[in-house]
């Protein structure tokens, strides 16, 4: 990294650089990195009024909400990182034991050190919170009856057609009770955040969605396949391509609006200038492990696209170009929890947005 040039890391509208220290790397350790969001001095500098800073009779504190899971990143390797905080921002941090959920109090005898502490804490923890492995995402199901019977029709030709093409297996194929549109992934790691995602879901209802859907559901024809790499000769995800039966952008509207807000809000990560609307059918992902869901984003899991064995999918894009999966009728965006299953099959769902 270019000193003269760091890393840039936006927090509520705020932008910090981040420094990172050369360290010894233990085998089975996390990984820690020094985020510096002002000097010693620049603290009185900083517009610190993101959070609250009270004064107590012995000088000044803070409390943070911070999920358990990452306690770990602010304690650090033998609480390293948790000394290095207190020692450099003369304050003292309370963490609650490791699974309890509680509040964070860092406590000091100036402001300017309770500030900076609470500074750096929240860089830390943006950092390592996109390095976890997304638990929940927002999604359209459609997985009705009509489709799902359309899409089984299509991986029975598939295979009578294509078989004998390189790769192509039926361990590829997307569970048809899972058969969703993604709109983005999200790391929700206790119950408060999953109650904000959901509190924010019935806000964007209200401030946006209904206007656009008009209380009705949309009216969506799930038509022809389409690949997502550059060459079809080494095809890792094959997908199907969806689009508003009325010919408007409706949908996309919808789509773009409301990642739009749960970035805004911190509970989302901007990966695409806008959703780009697809429905998986086939995914070299789907081999090893038949519940894997992708991630829309090229810097998370390389090692897992290392470890594909691509399919040639020249003749199914050839043969299936076309391949009308059928119409369907969403009427709500779901809250949908990674890993699981409701009863119908598809993912269970932790909250949703209805149209009508």
């Amino acid at each position: 990294m270019d000193v003269l040039r760091p890393t840039l890391i936006r927090i509520g509208g705020r932008v910090y650089r981040k420094n990172l220290i050369q360290e010894q790397v233990y085998q089975h350790e996390e990984e820690e990195e020094n985020f510096c969001a002002a000097g010693p001095g620049d603290c009185a500098d900083e517009p610190c009024d993101a959070f609250v800073v009270e004064e107590t009779e012995k000088g000044f504190q803070c409390r943070m909400e911070v999920p358990s899971p990452l306690y770990k990143y602010i304690i650090g390797k033998k609480g390293e990182t948790k000394k290095r905080l207190e020692t450099e921002t003369r304050t003292s941090i309370s963490i609650p034991k490791p699974g309890v959920e509680g509040e964070i109090v860092i406590t000091g005898q100036h402001r300017s050190g309770v500030i900076s502490a609470r500074t750096r804490i929240d860089v830390l923890l943006d950092s390592f919170r996109k390095k976890q492995p997304f638990t929940h995402f927002l999604s359209f199901a459609l997985n009705q009856p009509a489709i799902q019977e359309k899409f089984l029709q299509f991986k029975e030709e598939v295979l009578e057609k294509c078989s004998k093409d390189h790769g192509v297996s039926s361990s590829l194929f997307q569970n048809p009770s899972k058969l969703h549109l993604t709109l983005g992934t999200l790391v929700l790691l206790n119950e408060q955040e999953i109650q904000k995602a959901c509190e924010l879901l019935q806000r964007c209802k209200e401030d946006f969605v209904d206007q656009i859907a008009g209380g009705k559901p949309l009216t969506v024809e799930v038509a022809g396949v389409e690949y997502m790499n550059d060459d079809p000769a080494m095809t890792d995800v094959l997908y199907a391509k969806v689009h508003m039966k009325d010919g408007s952008d409706r949908l996309q509207l919808i789509a773009d609006q409301l990642v739009e807000r749960f970035v805004a809000s911190g509970l989302m990560l901007k990966e695409w200038d806008r959703v780009k609307l697809h429905a998986t059918v086939m995914n070299t992902l789907f081999r090893k492990d038949p519940s894997a869901e992708e991630r829309n984003n090229t810097m998370t899991g390389k090692s897992s696209f290392k470890e594909r064995e691509s399919f040639n999918g020249r003749n199914i894009l050839k043969l299936f170009e076309n391949f009308y999966f059928g119409e369907v009728q969403l009427d709500s965006v779901r809250l949908s929890q990674r890993f699981s299953s409701d009863a119908s099959g598809y993912y269970a769902t932790s909250g949703q947005l209805t149209f009508s």
